[in-house]
C-alpha cells in the first residue's frame, strides 16, 4: 500500500506557502487603494487554512525519505492542488471569472504556458496581472527543481541520462534536492532581478518590468498588455529574446558556473544546438518576409528575432505582425514549437535533448543499414546512450505526437475547427502560449473556446508539463497496488 503521508505533507507545504504569496498582490492592491486586494485576502485564509490542514494530517511522516511512486505521486499531485488553489484569486475577485476559465488561467500561468482567457489586461487592477506573473514565476521555478531532481530519479522521457550529473538522489529525494535548491533559487532570482532591471532601464514601468520579468525568466509569458510586447517595441524586444533564451536554458550550468566553471553554459551540446537552431529558424523567416513584403530589415530580423525566439523557448510573448506571416511562417513556427527549449529548464515540448538523441538514433540506423555487420551505438556528447535512455525517449516521442494528434480530434469534436484545435493542443502540450486560428484571432485569447475544449486544453497544459508518462503512470492499477 503506498503511503501518501510524506507526499501530502510536502503538498500542503507547498499550499500554505501559496496561500502566503497571495498577501503580495493583496497588499499591493490595497495599497494603491483597490478593493480587489480582499479578494486575494480571501483567497490567501482559504490556500493557507487547506495547506496547514493537510500538514497536520500528515505530520507524523515528518523524516521519511521519499521513493519513486511517491515522487510520482508528489510531481502530478503537486501542480493539480497548486493550480487549483491559483483559480481562486480569479473567482473570488476581478476579473470574476467561472471555474473553467479561473483553473485555465492558473494551470496555464503554473505550467508557464502563457495562453489567457482574459481580455482587456491592460485594465485589470494591479493585483491581478501580478498574481498572473507569480504563477508563472513560481511555475517556472517549481519546473526547473523538477526538472532537476525527480525527472532523473523517476526516468520519464529519458532523462534518465542526466542522472549521471551528480543528481542521482534514488530513495533519498528531499535531502539532498534542499542542497540543489537553494543553489537554484539563488540563480533564479538573480536572472529575474537583472532581467526587470533591465526592462525598468528600457522605459517599462514598474509593473510590466515585474510581471514580464517573472514571465520571461520563467519562460511563461503572461504579460500585463493585451498586445503583450508589442506595447514596447524596439530595445526592449532585443532583451526580451536575451533573457527568454537564458531561461530557456539548462540551470544546472548556471549552477555550474557560479559554482566556478565559467563554461559550463556553453560547453552544453544542448545549448549550442539551440542558438544554432534559433539563429537558423531566424534567417528563414527574415529572407522570407523580405522577400514577400515591403518592409524594412531592421523591423522584420527584430521581429522574427524575438517571436521565433518566443515560440522556440515556449515563452508566448508576441510583438509585430506575427499573425500574418503566412502559411510558411506558421510551419517555422510550428516546428520550433515543437522542438523547445532545453531539458533541465522551464521550456517545455519536446526539448533539445531529446531531438538531438532522436537525429543520432536515426543518423546511426542509416549507417547500420549500410553496413549491417558493424555496431553503431547512439552517441550524445560523446557518452553512449544505454537502451534503457532509448526506449524511455522514443516511448515520449511517440507519445508526444499521438497525444497531440488525439486531443487535437477530441478538440474538434466540441465544435471547434481544425486549424484552431491542431494549435491549441500543440501550444498547450508544448506550454508554447501562441494562439492561432480562427477562433483566437479576433481577440488574441482562447476566451472563445468551448469550455469542453478548455478542459481538454488544461489536461493537454498539465500533461505537456508533467511529461505525459508521469500522468499516465499514475492511472495504472498496478501503480496503486504495488
Amino acid at each position: 500500500m503506498l503511503d501518501i503521508r510524506p507526499v501530502g505533507y510536502v503538498i500542503g507545504s507547498l499550499v500554505a506557502l501559496l496561500g502566503l504569496t497571495m498577501l503580495v498582490p493583496m497588499l499591493t492592491d490595497l495599497a494603491l487603494g483597490d478593493q480587489n486586494g480582499w479578494a486575494f485576502f480571501e483567497a490567501s485564509v482559504m490556500t493557507l487554512a487547506a495547506g496547514v490542514f493537510v500538514m497536520l494530517a500528515c505530520a507524523n511522516s515528518l523524516g521519511r525519505g521519499l521513493n519513486i511512486r511517491q515522487a510520482f505521486v508528489l510531481t502530478v499531485g503537486t501542480w493539480f492542488a497548486l493550480s487549483a488553489f491559483g483559480a481562486l484569486p480569479f473567482i473570488i475577485g476581478a476579473p470574476d471569472l467561472g471555474v473553467t476559465d479561473a483553473l485555465f488561467e492558473s494551470v496555464s500561468g503554473i505550467t508557464t504556458t502563457g495562453s489567457t482567457v482574459i481580455t482587456g489586461l491592460d485594465t485589470l487592477p494591479v493585483g491581478i496581472n501580478l498574481w498572473r506573473g507569480m504563477l508563472n514565476w513560481l511555475g517556472g521555478l517549481g519546473i526547473a527543481f523538477v526538472a532537476m531532481i525527480f525527472l532523473p530519479v523517476m526516468r520519464v522521457g529519458g532523462m534518465q541520462f542526466f542522472r549521471t550529473e551528480g543528481f542521482d538522489t534514488l530513495g533519498k529525494v528531499l535531502p539532498r534536492a534542499t542542497d540543489i535548491a537553494r543553489a537554484l533559487l539563488g540563480v533564479y532570482v538573480a536572472l529575474t532581478g537583472l532581467c526587470i532591471s533591465t526592462y525598468l532601464l528600457l522605459g517599462m514601468s514598474v509593473l510590466d518590468a515585474v510581471v514580464n520579468g517573472f514571465a520571461t525568466i520563467a519562460t511563461g509569458g503572461f504579460s500585463p498588455a493585451d498586445t503583450s510586447f508589442g506595447k514596447y517595441p524596439g530595445a526592449a524586444e532585443y532583451a526580451g529574446a536575451m533573457f527568454m533564451l537564458l531561461g530557456s536554458l539548462p540551470y544546472i550550468r548556471f549552477v555550474q558556473m557560479v559554482n566556478g566553471n565559467p563554461g559550463a553554459v556553453w560547453n552544453d551540446v544542448q545549448v549550442r544546438a539551440l542558438c544554432r537552431w534559433v539563429a537558423y529558424a531566424v534567417a528563414v523567416v527574415v529572407m522570407w518576409r523580405l522577400a514577400t513584403s515591403d518592409q524594412a530589415f531592421e523591423p522584420v530580423l527584430r521581429e522574427a528575432l524575438f517571436n521565433v525566439t518566443s515560440i522556440f523557448t515556449g515563452t508566448g510573448f508576441f510583438s509585430g505582425s506575427f499573425g500574418s506571416w503566412g502559411s510558411f511562417g506558421m510551419v517555422v513556427a510550428f516546428s520550433a514549437g515543437m522542438i523547445g527549449g532545453c531539458s533541465g529548464s522551464s521550456s517545455g515540448a519536446l526539448s533539445v535533448f531529446r531531438v538531438q538523441v532522436l537525429f543520432a538514433a536515426i543518423a546511426a540506423q542509416i549507417r547500420h543499414i549500410h553496413a549491417p555487420h558493424r555496431v553503431f551505438p547512439v552517441r550524445y556528447d560523446g557518452r553512449r546512450v544505454e537502451v534503457d535512455v532509448m526506449n524511455a525517449l522514443i516511448l515520449y516521442v511517440t507519445g508526444y505526437v499521438l497525444v497531440i494528434g488525439v486531443l487535437s480530434v477530441c478538440l474538434t469534436f466540441t465544435g471547434v475547427d481544425a486549424e484552431s484545435a491542431i494549435f491549441g493542443i500543440w501550444t498547450s502540450i508544448g506550454n508554447i502560449g501562441y494562439g492561432m486560428g480562427p477562433l483566437v484571432a479576433p481577440t488574441g485569447t482562447f476566451v472563445d473556446f468551448p469550455t469542453a475544449a478548455k478542459w481538454l486544453m488544461i489536461l493537454a497544459m498539465l500533461m505537456g508539463r508533467l511529461a505525459l508518462l508521469a500522468v499516465f503512470v499514475l492511472v495504472l492499477p498496478r501503480f496503486w497496488r504495488g
